[in-house]
């Protein structure tokens, strides 16, 4: 080999030296099915035929559900005038701590609704809040079914009623009159 040869290779092999051999050491290998780090199968969406929505025991919060059976969803107005709020309730079982995002689609707009897990007594439910001043909450407002999904507990189809309209306006009134449009200065 001629002395350029070896100059070009020499430095070849030095870097080849220092990695070491590939190995299967360094990652650990297991079987998908002993991880147990994924969500749990998700539920069915829920028949909503002749499902409506009724007043709550308890003030400013209303139910949906088939008449005796356990609510799909309840919404409540919460938070003090000025920061009026209303709270999604989807009554599914949900993965312990677990997080997701609703969505409330209506057939102009849509409401996406930051859900966790909560415990509930028995099980692990999910449930969020949304400004009641949030313009996808106008959703509600449509006249025809909206759908709410939320990802593990399927989608409800929620029929229209006054109720969620009245619920609405009642928890936008408690953060006042809304704010008048900025108007430009005047020049002088």
């Amino acid at each position: 080999m001629s002395r350029p040869t070896l100059a070009a290779i020499f430095p070849l092999a030095l870097l080849a030296a220092c990695k070491p051999p590939a190995t299967d050491e360094y990652v650990e290998r297991v079987d998908l099915e002993d991880t147990g780090g994924f969500a749990s199968e998700g539920a069915p969406s829920p028949d909503t035929t002749g499902a409506g929505w009724a007043m709550s025991r308890t003030a400013g919060r209303i139910i949906y559900g088939k008449p005796g059976d356990t609510p799909l969803v309840a919404l409540e107005c919460t938070g003090k005038p000025g920061h009026a709020m209303v709270r999604l309730t989807r009554f599914a079982a949900a993965d312990r701590e677990a997080q997701a995002l609703a969505a409330m689609v209506g057939s102009r707009l849509v409401a996406r609704i930051p859900v966790d897990a909560v415990p509930s007594g028995r099980a692990w439910i999910w449930q969020g809040s949304i400004s009641a001043g949030s313009a996808g909450l106008d959703a509600l407002l449509d006249p025809v079914s909206i759908e709410l999904t939320v990802p593990g507990a399927g989608t409800t189809v929620l029929n229209p009623s006054p109720l969620p309209v009245d619920l609405l306006a009642s928890c936008r009134a408690l953060n006042g009159p809304p704010a008048a449009p900025a108007t430009p200065a005047s020049p002088q």
